[in-house]
């Protein structure tokens, strides 16, 4: 595959996966513990990630959720002791539904705004090659001309700048999650102490 259709399918997963990444976390919380949580969620961008093309998928939405329940359907099926209530649940759920419930509406905004921040944090050339490209939808040759590099280092930057941009996010993530487990292992600490 061509560095240019990689960087196309690349800022795909940034416009189109990425930002439901919470709500697949959080719809994945319901039933996996947190390692293996983690599992899943790298397996799926790794899946995404190995695509040849994404011209075929016409919700993001709905292909990140499909993939992570195709994932974890095949962890457990590879598991020697299956409970049926993850199964029963996992496969219950309708994940596709076409019209976005106010807090997905809300979470959305709340994860544009957030990658919004990471994207005026990059290094200067690399944040201006991803607001001409990436926001403005310049081509590649016009970002190139109007900043006066070569076509390949904007490439270059849009590469860079989407995998720090998902590093970022996928670094936030395990912070939070630290932060709960941290949070819960103190009230048990604070209850077991109670109950003596």
């Amino acid at each position: 595959m061509n560095r240019e259709k990689r960087a196309q399918i690349m800022a795909w997963v940034g416009r189109e996966i990425l930002p439901h990444e919470a709500d697949v976390r959080a719809w994945l919380r319901r039933t996996l513990d947190p390692d293996d949580l983690e599992d899943v969620i790298q397996e799926t961008y790794c899946q995404i990630a190995g695509l040849k093309d994404v011209g075929h998928i016409r919700c993001g939405r709905a292909y990140f959720f499909t993939a992570a329940r195709t994932i974890v359907l095949m962890r457990l099926r590879r598991a020697r002791i299956v409970s049926i209530e993850s199964v029963t649940e996992i496969e219950s759920l309708n994940i596709v539904g076409d019209e976005p419930s106010p807090e997905r509406i809300a979470a959305g905004r709340r994860e544009l705004d957030r990658v919004r921040r990471l994207i005026e944090g990059l290094p200067d050339r690399c944040r201006r090659i991803i607001e001409l490209r990436k926001v403005e939808g310049l081509p590649q040759r016009e970002v190139a001309e109007r900043l006066g590099v070569t076509e390949h280092v904007v490439e270059n930057d849009v590469v860079k700048g989407l995998k720090l941009i998902l590093q970022a996010i996928a670094d936030g993530e395990q912070k939070a999650e630290q932060a709960m487990a941290r949070t819960e292992r103190d009230e048990r600490a604070r209850n077991s102490t109670s109950d003596q």
